[in-house]
């Protein structure tokens, strides 16, 4: 398994560690319940090292972007982030990723850990005037520092007004001491806060920092598991849950993130499936019988027909009930649908609802 620049230190805290997408990652330090509630109503801090960084560089860097992503990047300026995903040739998405702009000619690309390669090699498939490429994935450290308390954690910090950066703007600063740090207002918690980009040789010491300024406002570490059922409640996608090669963007709702104002991988395609309808379309649904939905259960209609599958579902901490996402058939996708989960050969009944699950 590959390691963090910060796996030793998680080992330390006692975080119960997994194998998640090739990396020894912490799955829970406290419990995720606990975790779950610091990051809701304080602070928390997550190593998401293994996310993967591509530089793009040249005069041609915003033509290849255009070209591979469904969203449209020419409406980025410098320090903006924009949320977008690489379709593939058959309708599904090869991954859903973020693109930064860092001047005119160098964006930064960020990918999930499970499809670094995968990404690279497809972006590169398509890189035919020569832009300057660089995986920069192995060298870089990743902290989410998430949470309504994540500004007054973090200011003393840096001296970079970090109230002002606005959701999805970065700014690049001296952060801990350290010169030349990207610092993101970006998550995927739905509690605000911040990602902050660096090199590995600094991760150690900006951890320390961090938590040190961060003590008076109750910061803890969390794991990969509260960072789920918080993702769960603000009914973000996962890649392989959620959205995966056979899942069209707009089978996914993700059609504000698909601009047809430009053509890019497959875009005939998906424009044609956006005027003329899909027969399925992923929803969000909460549980009016008890029991927890989980990934890969069918979901049936009230005469027990099967009409989709659940993608992902939680107990939410926040709610205290069960909610989950998954795909059914067009006609059983509206709000106020009634559908049935299938936990252990038995249908228990749920709605489907309108995201997100947890509202502020």
């Amino acid at each position: 398994m590959k390691q963090t620049a910060l796996t030793d230190q998680h080992i330390a805290l006692g975080a119960k560690m997994v194998e998640f997408a090739g990396y020894n990652m912490p799955v829970l330090y406290s419990g995720i319940n606990d975790e779950h509630e610091t990051v809701r109503k304080k602070v928390g801090v997550f190593d998401v090292s293994h996310m993967g960084e591509f530089i793009l560089k040249g005069s041609d860097a915003l033509d290849l972007i255009q070209r591979v992503t469904s969203n449209d990047a020419s409406k980025l300026t410098d320090g903006k982030v924009q949320y977008s995903c690489l379709p593939n040739a058959t309708g599904g998405i090869v991954d859903d990723l973020l693109v930064y702009r860092i001047d005119e000619a160098t964006y930064m690309l960020v990918v999930n850990a499970s499809n670094i390669e995968k990404d690279w090699n497809w972006i590169q498939s398509h890189n035919t005037k020569g832009v300057e490429m660089h995986n920069i994935s192995d060298k870089t450290s990743l902290l989410a520092v998430q949470g309504p308390d994540a500004v007054k954690a973090l200011q003393s910090l840096t001296d970079v007004d970090l109230s002002s950066i606005e959701y999805y703007n970065f700014v690049k600063g001296t952060f801990a001491g350290k010169a030349n740090i990207l610092i993101s207002a970006t998550g995927y918690t739905g509690a605000g806060g911040f990602e902050i980009y660096f090199e590995n040789e600094h991760a150690q010491h900006i951890w320390n920092e961090v938590f040190k300024a961060g003590a008076p406002y109750g910061i803890k570490p969390a794991g990969l598991g509260c960072r789920d059922t918080l993702r769960l409640e603000m009914g973000f996608c996962l890649y392989g849950n959620d959205i995966d090669d056979t899942t069209s963007p707009i089978e996914a709702g993700l059609g504000w993130i698909t601009k047809f104002t430009k053509e890019f991988t497959n875009s005939a395609a998906l424009k044609k499936q956006k005027e003329d309808g899909v027969t399925r379309k992923l929803v969000a649904f909460e549980m009016i019988d008890r029991g927890i939905p989980r990934h890969g259960y069918p979901i049936q209609d009230a005469n027990g027909n099967v009409i989709g599958e659940v993608t992902s579902g939680t107990q939410s901490p926040s709610l205290q009930k069960a909610i989950g996402m998954g795909y059914v058939t067009t006609a059983n996708s509206k709000e106020g649908s009634e559908i049935y989960i299938n936990v252990r050969d038995k249908g228990l009944k749920a709605s489907v609802v309108k995201l997100p699950f947890y509202k502020k």
